[in-house]
């Protein structure tokens, strides 16, 4: 039998045996390590791969008015999920049958809360009992569903508010990725997305929970973990806010007809007892499922409900802006109290003519008499003598051109037309000082909130020792911008408010609701609306002994405000100070009003 050499040499042979033989020690060096030295390691790895850490959604803080009255709470609502390794397309069928939503719908919902193979993802929530019913019949053919409860916000107090209270958003993956907050969220979290909800999200939010699972290999919940206990969710914290309930029903409802706004504070520490815009749009609105129609009713709607009217409305202020005028002429020393300025119904100044609203005019009037009346042509006149840039200055000492700073995401600044503002709409030779005529009766560019304009009579109130207003009812007052004036400038403007409401020629006397010991001061204004009919205003306070109140009233294209705002403020007097000024004192045992 023939036998063919071995070619290959001894050496390399043995080269083989030795590379094989060192990768086996290799191997097994590297086993052993594994398996003696790092053991706690790879045992940690191994308990996280087969423990499913499922965070638990805190309850948000309740919001309470100042007497503890709830006004947003807590109610539970169920959600349905679904483990993306473990669904099918016949869940959706059959969650559509039960709960009678779009399967598209529910498909749509899976892929926005989705985020990855082993957590559940939300496909619809708001579920009924009879819903809940049928999905327990089909249970067998519904694997990886299950259902838990939520924490969804309800208003037990049947108040609107809506523009102070806001709303929570629910989290999805594209809100996820867009949110600038120092706080941890996750897909499915709500969120404070306006008004207090927004603005105090840190105390209202609360921490969340942990709540731990034994999955298998494949990501299926085999039993509890028994070494690892469940971290309990910490609710969040209650705010009382300064709002007395029973004030604020009183003024929606007297608020029903009109597109306007109520503002009532107390001046001695800015809280806000009652914030109305009206229309308003029910809070509830935005919890559950917000269908398309009812989104798109709120949006075009005519009336605008959803335009926060006391922070983002801007308004020519009328004749409630005299005030600013006077107190720059008594200032300045340009105008003696008994100065007499003649009201002949109509006032030419260059080419253009500018009238009363009294036809026939007022006769002779002084700074008292004019103020009471309302006098245009008295203030046509005497506003030049101030300069536009001191003008200016005393209008943003008061709080106009610029933010209250409001505790509410959102406020707009107004439009105080200085003189730059005006050579750049207009260039330096498109306008004239005739435009501070206009500014004297707050018309022209001007335009302010209701908000400044609280700020404004809550300055004149407390001789300029106000605060900024505020809901936050445990919140340290903050003052506003201090404005110096002389002690006999702050009396001589009180009296003239004083008269503007108690005079029997005053435009504002329907504002008295004509009580024993309650000294009521205002101002009532008819601005001028491009838009429509006029506006009418009504900014004053009230007192009685060491207690005070201050309202601003605006009815949109309501024509006079002596006719129509005077009125409704005489009927929110007469209710705060007619036996219930005590109640709305009370505020968690903190001094008030």
């Amino acid at each position: 039998m023939l036998k063919s050499k071995n070619l290959i040499p001894r050496s390399r042979l043995f080269t083989a045996y030795f590379l094989i033989s060192f990768i086996f020690i290799v191997l097994l060096i590297r086993f052993a390590q594994i398996q003696l030295f790092e053991y706690k390691q790879y045992k940690k790895r191994a308990d996280i791969n087969s423990i499913r850490a499922v965070p638990v959604s805190a309850p948000r803080g309740m919001i309470l008015d100042r007497n503890g009255h709830i006004l947003v709470d807590n109610f539970p609502t169920y959600i349905l999920t679904a483990l993306p390794n473990e669904v099918n397309k016949n869940n959706f069928s059959i969650i559509s049958s039960c709960t009678g939503k779009d399967t598209s719908l529910l498909k749509r919902n899976f892929k926005r809360y989705y985020r990855g193979r082993f957590i559940p993802s939300r496909i619809t929530k708001d579920l009924s009992f009879d819903e809940l019913s049928c999905i327990e019949e089909h249970k067998n053919e519904l694997m990886g569903i299950n259902y838990s409860q939520l924490a969804e916000r309800s208003f037990p107090s049947k108040v609107g508010m809506s523009h102070v209270l806001g709303y929570v958003k629910e989290i999805d993956r594209s809100l996820l990725n867009n949110i600038n907050s120092d706080f941890q969220y996750d897909v499915g979290d709500l969120i404070g997305w306006q008004g207090i909800e927004k603005q105090y999200e840190y105390l209202l939010k609360g921490a969340k929970g942990v709540s731990y699972s034994q999955v298998d290999a494949f990501g299926r919940e085999v039993g509890l973990v028994k070494e690892i206990a469940n971290i309990k969710p910490f609710p969040g914290k209650d705010l009382f806010t300064t709002i007395d309930l029973g004030l604020q029903k009183t003024m929606e409802k007297l608020m029903s007809k009109y597109k306007g706004a109520v503002l009532i504070t107390d001046p001695s520490s800015g809280e806000i007892l009652s914030f109305v815009s009206s229309p308003d749009f029910s809070p509830e609105i935005f919890t559950g499922n917000t269908s398309l129609h009812e989104w798109s009713n709120l949006v075009n709607d005519p009336r605008k409900p959803l335009l926060n009217r006391i922070t983002n409305g801007l308004y020519p202020p009328g004749s409630t802006f005299k005030m600013i005028t006077a107190i720059a002429l008594l200032e300045g020393l340009m105008i003696e109290g008994d100065e007499i300025i003649e009201c002949s119904g109509i006032y030419q100044y260059g080419d253009r003519l500018f009238k009363c609203w009294k036809v026939s005019g007022h006769g002779k009037v002084n700074l008292d008499q004019a103020i009471t009346q309302s006098c245009n042509i008295f203030f046509y006149q005497a506003v030049q003598r101030i300069s536009m840039n001191r003008f200016i200055n005393l209008c943003r000492n008061f709080g106009f051109g610029i933010k209250t700073g409001i505790d509410l995401p959102t406020e707009l600044a107004g439009l105080l037309p200085t003189r730059d503002y005006m050579n750049k709409r207009y260039t330096s030779r498109g306008w004239s000082r005739g435009h501070l005529l206009n500014m004297a009766l707050g018309q022209g560019d001007l335009l302010v909130t209701p908000i400044q304009l609280s700020v404004y009579i809550n300055k004149i109130a407390t001789n300029g020792n106000t605060f900024v207003p505020h809901f936050n009812l445990n919140k340290t007052p903050e003052p506003v911008i201090q404005i110096n004036l002389k002690d006999q400038t702050w009396v001589n403007v009180q009296n003239y408010l004083f008269n503007a409401v108690n005079s029997a020629k005053g435009t504002g006397r329907a504002a008295n609701p004509q009580m024993r010991g309650l000294k009521v001061y205002g101002k009532t204004g008819t601005a001028q609306n491009p838009h429509g009919d006029d506006h009418a205003w009504f900014v004053g306070y009230a007192v009685k002994g060491k207690k005070m109140v201050s309202i601003v009233m605006l009815i949109e294209n309501g024509g006079s405000g002596g006719k129509i705002a005077a009125p409704l403020a005489g009927s929110a007097f007469k209710y705060i100070f007619n036996n219930n000024l005590d109640r709305i004192a009370i505020n968690n045992g903190k001094s008030s009003i």
